[in-house]
């Protein structure tokens, strides 16, 4: 949890719920292109993975990957290129198709072409008229992804204990985080450099034009939000239409961001207390007992994880699966059930299970990069360098709001990385492009909704959407609310008026 509190998406398709009437203003639609992409030969996708690691019993006709081959340092263009990742499922409804609509679904490290391919059909509206496209982006997965050492190296790093809070296990995860950045710096210091949001929005309007469109229509979620704004800063012109959902601020500092996702995180695990009192929770007679009982667990793991098959589930492990529950409103029963076969039966998978698909492991004990190439975009894409100082005081105040997901955060790991980072990507201001719109939630913990009104006001053109409901992102809820206006914005050009608002 030290690092990857702030860390990765878990892309979960959720069911639905409420639907509200919005009004709406039009703008025009984009221009359309044509269905081929020049500069991107399609072909069958051979290598996408499932949820929990398991490749796909066979290929889906319907889904194109392909390559594009973009500079790897943009300051110096003839200096070599990487090829990225693609993916690609075609408009259903050719008679009508508007373009192509460019998906990242956070991290900074997840795979957009696993994620696309995972979860094109819960995008099926937007679908009939666009070509819905995704990638990983530089430095993830099969576009030069970063590796930090082999599968067991990764095991140790993952498995760390965050407690008890004392000054040995502060030197055991700093010494942890000295051998991560050397790995990394072994493994994939050629490309180490070049990671980051600024490099990867300049990807994207490559990818623009190579798939034929005059404008970038775009859905960002998470970190998403990040990168769609910075390339709108950098190729205002460009914009068509943007939905940025879960938005992030980057102009926060490490210390303010540990703080406050520590306080989001533990406002959802409130929330899945209260959530799990009212048809009788297995974990406690009421949110006091379940909580204290919860925390006995994860002392006992301290010195006593669970055996799962060959592993050990650690206090580190444990509290890494909580946290990835928290996610979504709708795994909280899995969540329950996890902690109470540990509590009661000593049983650990579950918990395991929640842990592993948030780090990226696979069964056979593989990783995808996302736990490394979170860090290598996090680092670069600022020149913040915490001191040993700062990053104490901040650990202390984490602490207080939240034992459980209380760390140092992010700045721990930058502090030590081997290649320096760049503030050009903390400062946003899309002036001059087509209207955006920002879709933030009240209860979502990873990005918590302050963060909404202050990226919209950053970016100038964009119009705020609150969503009142619970859980990382707004668009995939289940809220029919949402649904509608993104629909509405995204197929009909239709952008919501100021102050905007759905119920959870």
């Amino acid at each position: 949890m030290r690092l990857v509190l702030a860390a990765a998406v878990t892309l979960t398709v959720l069911s639905t719920s409420c639907a509200e009437a919005t009004q709406q203003r039009e703008i025009s639609a984009p221009s359309g292109a044509p269905s081929a992409a020049a500069g991107i030969t399609w072909g069958a996708c051979t290598d996408i993975m499932r949820p929990g690691g398991a490749p796909p019993a066979k290929e889906d006709a319907s889904q194109q990957c392909g390559k594009l081959a973009v500079p790897l340092d943009y300051g110096n263009p003839a200096g070599g290129t990487i090829d990225l990742a693609l993916i690609r499922v075609p408009a259903t409804d050719k008679a009508k198709r508007i373009g192509s609509l460019v998906f990242n679904f956070g991290g900074p490290g997840g795979s957009g072409v696993d994620g696309l391919a995972q979860a094109a059909k819960s995008f099926g509206t937007l679908n009939t008229r666009y070509d819905l496209v995704s990638f990983d982006p530089r430095g993830v997965e099969r576009s030069s992804g970063v590796r930090c050492g082999d599968g067991k190296e990764m095991d140790e790093f993952t498995s760390l204990n965050t407690l008890p809070a004392t000054e040995r296990t502060s030197i055991a995860l700093d010494e942890a985080n000295k051998k991560f950045a050397k790995l990394c710096e072994q493994d994939s210091g050629k490309v180490l450099p070049y990671i980051g949001t600024v490099s990867a929005a300049r990807d994207m309007d490559r990818i623009r034009a190579a798939v034929g469109d005059a404008k970038l229509n775009y859905l960002g979620m998470s970190y998403g939000t990040h990168l769609g704004a910075m390339y709108a800063t950098e190729f205002p012109g460009n914009v068509g239409r943007m939905l940025l959902d879960a938005p992030l601020d980057p102009t926060v500092t490490f210390e303010q961001r540990t703080l406050v996702q520590t306080a989001g995180f533990q406002k959802a695990y409130e929330s899945f207390l209260k959530a799990c009192m009212q048809e009788g929770c297995a974990l406690g007679a009421d949110v006091e007992a379940a909580d204290k009982n919860v925390d006995k667990l994860m002392d006992r793991l301290v010195d006593k994880p669970l055996k799962v098959g060959n592993r050990d589930l650690t206090q580190g492990l444990a509290s890494t699966g909580v946290a990835a529950a928290l996610y979504s409103a709708l795994s909280w029963p899995f969540l329950e059930s996890a902690l109470d076969q540990a509590m009661r039966e000593g049983e650990g998978a579950a918990l395991m299970y929640l842990a592993d698909s948030y780090t990226g492991r696979s069964p056979d004990g593989k990783y995808t990069t996302q736990m490394t190439s979170f860090p290598a975009i996090t680092c670069v894409d600022t020149a913040e360098r915490p001191d040993a100082a700062t990053l104490k005081k901040t650990e202390e105040a984490a602490l207080k709001i939240s034992p459980m997901f209380g760390s140092a955060g992010a700045g721990s790991l930058c502090s030590v990385w081997p290649v320096p980072g760049s503030d050009e990507a903390r400062h946003v201001d899309a002036t001059g492009s087509a209207p955006i719109v920002v879709v933030g939630g009240k209860g979502d913990p990873a990005t918590p909704y302050e963060w909404a009104p202050k990226l919209t006001e950053q970016l100038k053109t964009a119009t705020l959407v609150t969503y009142e409901g619970e859980g990382h992102g707004a668009y995939l809820s289940g809220s029919q609310c949402v649904k509608g206006i993104v629909d509405a914005y995204l197929l009909n050009g239709k952008v919501p008026q100021a102050g905007a608002t759905c119920a959870g």
